[in-house]
C-alpha cells in the first residue's frame, strides 16, 4: 500500500524506495504495467515532476522500462537481477556452464539433505512435464520445463539466497539450456534426471551431487562438440 512521504528526506528517493518495494513484494509483477503517472501522483500526494524523477531513476537502475505511447512496465524486480544479468549477457559458454555447475551442484547436494516428500513430488511432477514437451517435439517448452526442474531442485535445497541467486542467472541458464537441448537426447541424460529425483528422495547428497555434476559435464561436453 502507498502512503505519503515524509517530508525530511528527498521525495522523489522516498517514492522510487516505495515503488521499489511494490516490485520485490510481487505486487508489481515482471512485465505488468504500472498505474499512470496522474494515478501515483493522486496516491502519494506529490507533484508529477517528483513521480517522474522516481521512475526515471528506477528506469535508470533497470527495473522499469518506459514505453512511450504505451506506459511504463516493470522489467526486473531487483536490482541484483538488472546487475547479474548484465554482466552474464557478456559471459563466455563456459564460465557460465561453471557458474551453472556451482549452483546446481550444491543444491542438489542440499536438497537430498532439506527436501520434504512435497519438494519430491513437485520434482516428478516436473519431469512428466519435461518429458512431455520432449516426446511433443515442442523444443520451446521443453527447455522451459528443464529449467524449471533443474531450478525446483535448487529451491528444495532450501537455502533462499542460493535459490535466488539461480533464478537471477535464468537467462545464462536458459541459454545454456538451450544450446545443448536436444528432443531426441540420449537415453542416459533422462536417465540421470530421474536418478537424481530419486537420490534426493533417498536423503543421498553424494549421489544427488554425482548426478548433477554428470548431467553438466553432459551438457558442456554437447556443447563443445556442437562447436566443434
Amino acid at each position: 500500500m502507498l502512503t505519503s512521504p515524509r517530508r525530511a528526506a528527498p521525495l522523489a528517493a522516498q517514492v522510487a524506495d516505495q515503488l521499489k518495494a511494490l516490485i520485490a513484494a510481487g505486487d508489481w509483477p515482471i512485465g505488468a504495467r504500472i498505474p499512470a503517472e496522474h494515478r501515483l501522483t493522486e496516491e502519494l500526494g506529490v507533484s508529477r515532476n517528483t513521480i517522474r524523477e522516481a521512475l526515471s531513476a528506477l528506469v535508470h537502475l533497470g527495473l522499469l522500462e518506459a514505453r512511450p505511447g504505451d506506459g511504463t512496465y516493470v522489467r526486473a524486480d531487483s536490482e541484483l537481477q538488472v546487475s547479474l544479468g548484465r554482466r552474464v549477457a557478456e559471459a563466455d559458454p563456459d564460465d557460465a556452464f561453471e557458474v551453472r555447475a556451482l549452483l546446481e551442484h550444491r543444491g542438489s547436494r542440499r536438497a537430498a539433505v532439506h527436501a520434504t516428500a512435497e519438494d519430491v513430488a513437485r520434482l516428478r511432477e516436473l519431469l512428466e512435464h519435461r518429458d512431455a514437451a520432449r516426446d511433443a517435439g515442442d523444443l520451446p517448452a521443453f527447455v522451459e520445463a528443464d529449467f524449471a526442474f533443474h531450478r525446483a531442485v535448487v529451491i528444495a535445497g532450501g537455502n533462499p539466497l542460493l535459490a535466488e541467486l539461480y533464478q537471477h542467472l535464468s537467462p545464462v541458464i536458459t541459454q545454456t539450456i538451450s544450446r545443448t537441448a536436444a528432443l531426441h537426447e540420449d537415453r542416459a541424460v533422462h536417465e540421470l534426471h530421474h536418478r537424481l529425483v530419486d537420490a534426493i528422495a533417498a536423503g543421498d547428497p553424494a549421489a544427488a551431487e554425482a548426478c548433477s555434476v554428470a548431467l553438466v559435464d553432459e551438457g558442456r561436453d554437447i556443447l563443445h562438440g556442437s562447436a566443434s
